[in-house]
C-alpha cells in the first residue's frame, strides 16, 4: 500500500518559506543595539530605490516576448522619450505618468503599434 505524500511537497514549501519571511524580516529587531551600518553602505543604500525600479521598468520598456524589441514601431519608445523629456522639464511624477499614457495609448490602441 503506497502513501499519497503529495500535499507533504507544497506545504513543505510554504511552511520554509514563512519561516524565511519571518526570520529576515524580524532579524534586525534581535538586538538591543542599533547596529551601525559602514558609510559606504549607507552612501550605496541611496541608489537602492532606482536601481530596483530600473530593474523592473527598463525589460518591460526595451523588451517584447522575451526578445529586445527589433523595431521602432513600438509604442512604448515614444511614450517612454516623451514621459523622460517631460520628467526632466518639469520634475512631477503625475504629470510624467500621464503624459507617457496620453503618447502610448493613442499609438497602441489606435494606430496598433
Amino acid at each position: 500500500m503506497m502513501l499519497d505524500t503529495s500535499w507533504a511537497e507544497p506545504v513543505l514549501a510554504i511552511v520554509g518559506l514563512t519561516v524565511i519571511t519571518v526570520v529576515s524580516r524580524t532579524f534586525f529587531m534581535l538586538s538591543d543595539r542599533e547596529l551601525p551600518l559602514p558609510g559606504w553602505l549607507q552612501r550605496g543604500l541611496k541608489y537602492a530605490p532606482l536601481a530596483a525600479l530600473t530593474a523592473v521598468v527598463a525589460p518591460e520598456v526595451l523588451m517584447s516576448h522575451g526578445a529586445l524589441i527589433h523595431t521602432l514601431e513600438d509604442a512604448r519608445l515614444p511614450a517612454v522619450l516623451c514621459a523622460g523629456a517631460y520628467y526632466f522639464w518639469r520634475r512631477g511624477i503625475l504629470g510624467t505618468i500621464m503624459l507617457g499614457m496620453a503618447v502610448y495609448l493613442p499609438l497602441h490602441i489606435g494606430m496598433g503599434w
